[in-house]
Parts: structure tokens; C-alpha cells; sequence
């Protein structure tokens, strides 16, 4: 059977979609699965026996105080870190889109910390927050204060992280609020002038309305990136020393956590368990924001 030139085309088409769908479903869907399949087995490492114990391993995690403290440490992460990283973004955004030159220059230097290897920066951040010999204590006492444990402390630590996190992200927040501002017709501001408006008015009545696609992206991409934060907590709190996530699990997130009990344990069910719970809670954040955050914009 002779095929037609569409028929040829789509034949290729379909060639071609299948190999990213073949990838995606044995790289992203098939172990997805296969951690479902775990988390409702007591699965040690060490152990041959893997008997299936259906929801035990989920009840063992919420009796657990160190998950719990991991969980609270997570949700302190995303409900004090992407707020500030926003508001940040936002106002170097704003600052940047009023440049008429070198504004390539700043978006280069904002952006470069995104692009910095995060265990390096985590390790840099480590030395600046040291209680002796660090460069912030070092200023604190130049200016006449007193050395903060910052790291040491079960009160700070967790806020040097938030502010290591806040500090990596602002690039490509920056860069994207940037994009979504360009897309703002410059004739409502000009019409809003006219009429009297205040730069604070402009911004809340239509800077702020046109940007909220470009809002809702950037808070369920750092909600997501934050509740996932793994590689800050354990190099600028363990460092190859200690305990990561210390002091005492004051800095201890969801994912460190299941990787303790994955690597450290050896429990792969509790981890797999835990994985799950992140993963739903994920989804239920995301579609949250989606339907709280979206909204109709009319011209």
C-alpha cells in the first residue's frame, strides 16, 4: 500500500512523538510507579523479605517526630523563602525595565548566581555564615556587634539556608518578571497618566493584574523547586561533616529526610512512602495556586 505525501508526514510524526513519549514513560512514569509499588512494602535493603504491609509504612511516618519536623522545616522553607524571592525579583525587574542602557549588564549580573553551581555556592555560603572566622560575623563585630552562631543555632540555621535559596533564584525570577513587564502595553500607562494616576496606583491596577500569568508560573515553579530542596541543606549544614539537616533537624527538609532513610537506612519502604507523600503534596499545592492565582484579565 502506497502512502500519501500527508500520510508519510504523519507516519514521521508519529515516529517522532513516540520516542519522547517512550522516554518519558520509562524514565518518569515507570519508576514513579514502581515507588508507589514500594511505599506499600516494608522493603529493607538488607533484608530479602519484602512483605507487602499496604498503608503501615504511612502510619509509621506520621508517628515519626523527626517526618514531622522535616515536614514543618519544608513548610517554613516555601512559606518564607518564595514570598521574599518574589518580592525581590519583582523590584530588580521593575528597577531593570526603566533602564534605557546597560540594562543587559545587570540582567547578566542578576542572573549569574543561577547559573552558579549550587554545591559551591552552598559551600561559600557555609564559610560566610561560620561562627568563628566568617565573613558576616567578621562585619557584625567591625560594626560593633556581637558574634551570632548563625549555623550552630537551631533558631538561624534555618534562615541562612532560606537566604541562600532566596539569593539563588532571584536570577530567574528577575529574568522572567522582566520578560512578562515587556509584554505590558506602555499605552496603559500612558492613558493612566493622563487620567492623574500615581506610580503606586499603576502598579497595583495594572503592572500587577497584566503580570499575573507570569506570577502564578514563578510561585508553583518556586513552591515546587523550594519543597524539593535537597543539595543547600546537606552541603551548607554537613559539608561532609556532622549531620546534615543539624542542628538537632533544625534545618532537616522532606527530601533530605528520605534520603537519610533511603541511603543512610536503608529503608527504601519508608522512603518510598515519604517520596510519595512529597509527590501529593506537590500536586495539591499546585493545583491549589492554580485555581486561587488564575484569573481573567480583560484589555
Amino acid at each position: 500500500m502506497k502512502l500519501t505525501v500527508k500520510g508519510r508526514q504523519a507516519m514521521w510524526a508519529y515516529i517522532f512523538i513516540s520516542l519522547p513519549l517512550l522516554f518519558f514513560i520509562l524514565i518518569r512514569i515507570a519508576p514513579t510507579l514502581f515507588a508507589f509499588n514500594i511505599s506499600l512494602h516494608q522493603w529493607d535493603m538488607l533484608s530479602q523479605e519484602r512483605p507487602f504491609v499496604f498503608l503501615d509504612n504511612f502510619k509509621i511516618l506520621f508517628k515519626d517526630k523527626i517526618f514531622i519536623k522535616a515536614m514543618s522545616n519544608t513548610v517554613k522553607y516555601v512559606f518564607v523563602g518564595v514570598p521574599i524571592q518574589l518580592a525581590i525579583s519583582l523590584s530588580i525587574a521593575l528597577l531593570i525595565n526603566k533602564l534605557t542602557k546597560g540594562a543587559s549588564i545587570f540582567r547578566t549580573i542578576y542572573f549569574l548566581p543561577y547559573v552558579t553551581s549550587t554545591v559551591a555556592v552552598a559551600w561559600v555560603w557555609r564559610w560566610m555564615f561560620m561562627k568563628q572566622g566568617g565573613v558576616i560575623n567578621k562585619l557584625i563585630i567591625s560594626f560593633g556587634g556581637i558574634a551570632q552562631p548563625f549555623l550552630d543555632s537551631t533558631q538561624q540555621a534555618i534562615y541562612v539556608i532560606i537566604a541562600n535559596v532566596i539569593w539563588q533564584s532571584i536570577g530567574f525570577n528577575t529574568i522572567i518578571f522582566i520578560a512578562g513587564l515587556k509584554q505590558i502595553p506602555q499605552t496603559f500607562y500612558e492613558a493612566s497618566s493622563i487620567d492623574g494616576a500615581s506610580h503606586w496606583t499603576q502598579f497595583w491596577k495594572i503592572t500587577l493584574p497584566l503580570l499575573n500569568s507570569t506570577v502564578i508560573y514563578l510561585v508553583v515553579m518556586g513552591t515546587i523547586q523550594t519543597l524539593q530542596v535537597f543539595t543547600q541543606v546537606f552541603n551548607i549544614t554537613g559539608g561532609g561533616q556532622g549531620n546534615p539537616g543539624g542542628p538537632v533537624n533544625s534545618t532537616l527538609s522532606l527530601v533530605l529526610y528520605i534520603y537519610q532513610l533511603a541511603f543512610t537506612n536503608y529503608k527504601m519502604g519508608l522512603a518510598s512512602a515519604a517520596t510519595v507523600i512529597l509527590f501529593i503534596i506537590i500536586i495539591l499545592i499546585t493545583i491549589i495556586q492554580l485555581k486561587f492565582l488564575t484569573k481573567k484579565i480583560e484589555y
